[in-house]
């Protein structure tokens, strides 16, 4: 049962749920392949070895897009274990496309809110990297507290994270990379490994996303970031851990 004092039960997303119109082979590769690779939402802890029938290092990204790039990384580590979390539907039929055209099984995706998923479905100390690469930076200052990147957000990476995993973290508005500085420091949890500035070449252990091309055809500049997760703080008390 989700404790009262759980994070992911605020009543502000970081997202929006976009009304995207599915493509005939969308429609297909939602009914054809989402049994195969998708997992649905519930209150029940994820059994990640049995999931993918091996013990392996993991990574979760965290709104995945249209998952060219979750599926480029999950080809060229094919003895690493991929979760991906998105909620815009359209972006997850053709990333259930790209992983059948990719003939890679070492990837599994989830259609719901992330808060939701870190604080109910992901067990404590699961996770060796979490990927969130250009989240809605919500750049009007009214619209802050929408931002996904917050301590409650933290504590659920750190739960999430085993001892050494890795937090990376991209966006191409300064304001936001301002904040995201600002909140890493002030957690206890994570320490920063690296952190870069750059025009599109200089990225850190990572492909470069859609959503980072738009930002440099704005005349953005990149900031990258990895933080170590060091477990400073007892980790949270979810239920079924």
């Amino acid at each position: 049962m989700e404790k009262e004092s759980d994070p992911a039960r605020r009543s502000i997303r970081s997202f929006v749920r976009r009304a995207g119109r599915l493509t005939p082979s969308q429609k297909k590769a939602l009914a054809e392949l989402w049994p195969q690779f998708g997992i649905d939402f519930d209150s029940r802890l994820l059994d990640l070895d049995a999931l993918f029938a091996r013990r392996a290092p993991r990574t979760l990204e965290i709104g995945f897009g249209n998952g060219d790039t979750l599926v480029q990384q999950a080809a060229a580590r094919p003895l690493h274990d991929f979760l991906g979390i998105e909620v815009h539907e359209p972006g997850v039929g053709h990333f259930l496309l790209r992983i059948r055209a990719a003939g890679i099984t070492n990837l599994r995706l989830i259609r719901h809110d992330a808060m939701e998923v870190l604080a109910q479905q992901i067990r404590g100390s699961s996770i060796d990297r979490i990927n969130l690469y250009f989240p809605d930076p919500w750049p009007k200052k009214r619209h802050h507290k929408r931002r996904i990147v917050s301590a409650s957000f933290l504590d659920l990476c750190a739960h999430a994270l085993c001892a050494g995993g890795s937090l990376h973290i991209a966006t191409d508005w300064d304001n936001y990379a301002e904040y995201i500085d600002e909140s890493l420091a002030a957690h206890p949890d994570f320490v920063l490994a690296d952190a870069r500035t750059h025009a599109g070449d200089q990225p850190l252990d990572r492909p470069r996303t859609k959503f980072e091309q738009r930002g440099l055809l704005r005349g953005h500049q990149i900031h990258d970031w990895i933080f170590i997760c060091e477990k400073q703080v007892e980790p949270l008390a979810l239920s079924g851990t």
